[in-house]
């Protein structure tokens, strides 16, 4: 359980997700009757409400429109026993994702458009010593706003804490290299990885990919990295020379929307709380699996205890 006042502190965006449902088979360039969904997201969000989820108690540094849908973003993060106290409500501070599913289930096609995050470097600068001085570690969006991420690194140095990168963006997270050799895990999906390492790791194989991510990460100077193969499961290594595998859960796909955040939730928690990569893998694996069963875009509740981890 968490020892430190803020938990696992959580960095980054704010969305709302409309998600779009077809009733029959999606006709991408047809009419498609449906049903419309208007759902509290974003990676972050979505990461700290996991984690939330599993009785760990973690704050959110984010920024929440000041309207009565940003109210209602805060009150549900408040319900889950997230700490939202040094959040900011500001004019436009969520963005906005558009997605379409198809009759599977899966992502058919998808706009966002991003807030502005810098009120996070201006919450990081009045209260960031006292934030992650108190808390057990942190998670972050590696491709907010460089100015963020390099205030975040250094408070991370001072107060030795271990920090956790979730992609949102890689095309804009690798033009900042040098800044995520700070991180101590790496955590995206294949074609992230294949962004980030510049080559094309789709066709690849788990056992491919797992040898690939350990000689790529001793090369690139990243301590660590777990790179998600969608129903393949998720390859992991480190830099030291660990490297593994762990096979998805084989689950009946309802709505893939929020899985990797979910997975990221638990790998997070798990290395945060004493597990190795690779039991902090499965832990995501399974919490991912949770989602995936559901139309939430978040996991239900859990005990830490079902995971292993001591309450």
């Amino acid at each position: 359980m968490a020892v430190n006042k803020n938990g696992i502190v959580v960095l980054g965006a704010v969305f709302v997700d409309i998600k779009g449902f077809p009733e029959d088979i999606y006709v991408p360039d047809g009419r498609n009757a449906g049903h419309v969904e208007y759902i509290h997201g974003g990676v972050s969000r979505n990461v700290v409400e996991d984690i939330a989820n599993l009785e760990l108690r973690p704050t959110f540094l984010g920024i929440a429109d000041n309207t009565a849908l940003g109210e209602d973003v805060v009150r549900k993060l408040q319900r889950h026993k997230v700490n939202t106290e040094y959040m900011k409500e500001i004019p436009n501070g969520m963005g906005t994702w558009l997605a379409v599913f198809d009759h599977n289930g899966d992502l058919a096609g998808s706009i966002s458009q991003r807030p502005n995050l810098m009120p996070i470097l201006d919450i990081l600068e009045e209260n960031g010593d006292e934030i992650i001085e108190n808390c057990d570690s942190i998670v972050a969006e590696i491709d907010m706003d460089k100015e963020i991420i390099k205030k975040l690194v250094q408070l991370c140095k001072k107060y030795d804490k271990k920090l956790y990168g979730v992609v949102s963006n890689m095309n804009i997270a690798v033009s900042r290299r040098d800044l995520l050799q700070k991180f101590d895990c790496l955590i995206c999906n294949q074609l992230e990885a294949g962004v980030f390492f510049s080559d094309d790791y789709s066709e690849k194989t788990p056992a491919e990919m797992e040898k690939i991510l350990a000689e790529r990460l001793k090369a690139a100077n990243v301590p660590a990295m777990v790179v998600t193969m969608g129903g393949d499961g998720a390859v992991y290594a480190e830099a030291d020379g660990e490297s593994g595998f762990c096979p998805a859960q084989k689950v009946q796909v309802k709505d893939t929307t929020g899985a990797g955040d979910a997975f990221c939730a638990g790998v997070s928690a798990g290395l945060t709380y004493g597990k190795t990569l690779g039991q902090a893998v499965e832990i995501g694996t399974r919490l991912a699996a949770s989602v995936i069963i559901s139309s939430e875009n978040v996991c239900p509740r859990f005990r830490p205890e079902e995971f292993g981890i001591e309450a």
